[in-house]
């Protein structure tokens, strides 16, 4: 029985061990050919990659190339014409205000058509673009209609220029020094010191009263005499307090004359000339020194007043 049953174990052994060598040289082999086919698959990837890359480059690479040149030397070209403008401009003493906006604005306008122009040349189509851009600005012109007068109407102050910096001007319902010109708003300094910022748009859209302007300036002034005064004594000691005041300009001549019959005093108009800096200290300064000199050469200045007659009706 031992003998008998040795043989046919051992033929199950040596029949169990084949088929588990034979399972891991299958398994083996599949792993191989998985290994490969990833390989052949990732080289075949690569290859298509390299391919579509060297068909980009070949189709697409000059243009690209011609387009950054253009962007290149046409950035500097308008860089150039920017600044030869701009020392043209401020040779012949314009504005710094309309130099700075002039020479922004134009850099960006060339700046704008060149890279049209490149983009035009790496083949998109710029007819189209340009129609999405306009009609991108039609709706934020309609959205920004208010910013966009008071913009309009700072170019036309930079470009007119009814005022500069430092005058003294009222418009816009504001009145004071101008202390900066901006492209949307102009920022005032009143005499009392407050700061106002005036809409470029209303200051264009009314009457704009410089009154710096000019470097001399008339003082209109009024005084009053009564009927009873003597009119020549009255016009004489005006000139003569006229001619002390060293700020009167002789040339224009002032004028002292009598304007008025009023309903309780004759009225001279004093008009003369000063610097436009001296204006207000001429103006206060007058009014007291004619006060003065008439109390002390007995003219009188009269004031409104009334005469009530009563009559007494008798009874009867």
């Amino acid at each position: 029985m031992d003998e008998k049953d040795t043989p046919t174990t051992n033929t199950i052994e040596t029949t169990t061990t084949n088929a588990a060598d034979t399972v891991e040289t299958t398994t083996a082999a599949a792993t191989d050919a998985s290994e490969a086919t990833a390989t052949n698959i990732t080289s075949m990837d690569i290859n298509e990659l390299a391919e579509k890359g060297i068909d980009f480059l070949t189709t697409y690479g000059i243009q690209i190339l011609i387009a950054l040149i253009i962007f290149i030397v046409g950035r500097w070209v308008a860089k150039v014409v920017t600044g030869g403008i701009r020392k043209m401009m401020e040779k012949r003493n314009v504005d710094p205000a309309l130099v700075s906006f002039g020479s922004n604005l134009i850099y960006t306008i060339l700046l704008v058509f060149v890279v049209i122009a490149a983009i035009d040349k790496i083949g998109v189509q710029t007819t189209s673009l340009v129609a999405v851009i306009g009609a991108a600005g039609l709706a934020i012109g309609l959205a920004l209609q208010g910013s966009l007068a008071n913009f309009a109407s700072g170019v036309l102050i930079i470009i007119f220029r009814p005022f500069k910096i430092g005058d003294f001007i009222d418009a816009g319902g504001a009145t004071g020094v101008v202390e900066e010109i901006g492209i949307l708003v102009t920022i005032l300094k009143t005499p009392d010191n407050k700061k106002i910022i005036a809409p470029n748009s209303a200051i264009m859209s009314g009457v704009i009263t410089n009154v710096t302007a000019n470097d001399t300036r008339r003082v209109d002034m009024v005084f009053g005499v009564s009927y009873t005064d003597d009119l020549e004594k009255v016009k004489s000691v005006l000139e003569e307090i006229i001619a002390s005041d060293e700020r009167i300009l002789k040339d224009p001549e002032p004028q002292v004359v009598v304007a008025e019959h009023g309903d309780s005093s004759v009225n001279f108009k004093v008009r003369p000339w000063v610097a436009t800096a001296d204006y207000w200290g001429v103006y206060f300064d007058m009014h007291m020194k004619v006060k003065v000199r008439f109390d002390q050469e007995g003219i009188s200045i009269p004031f409104p007043q009334r005469d009530v007659h009563l009559i007494q009706e008798s009874a009867g």
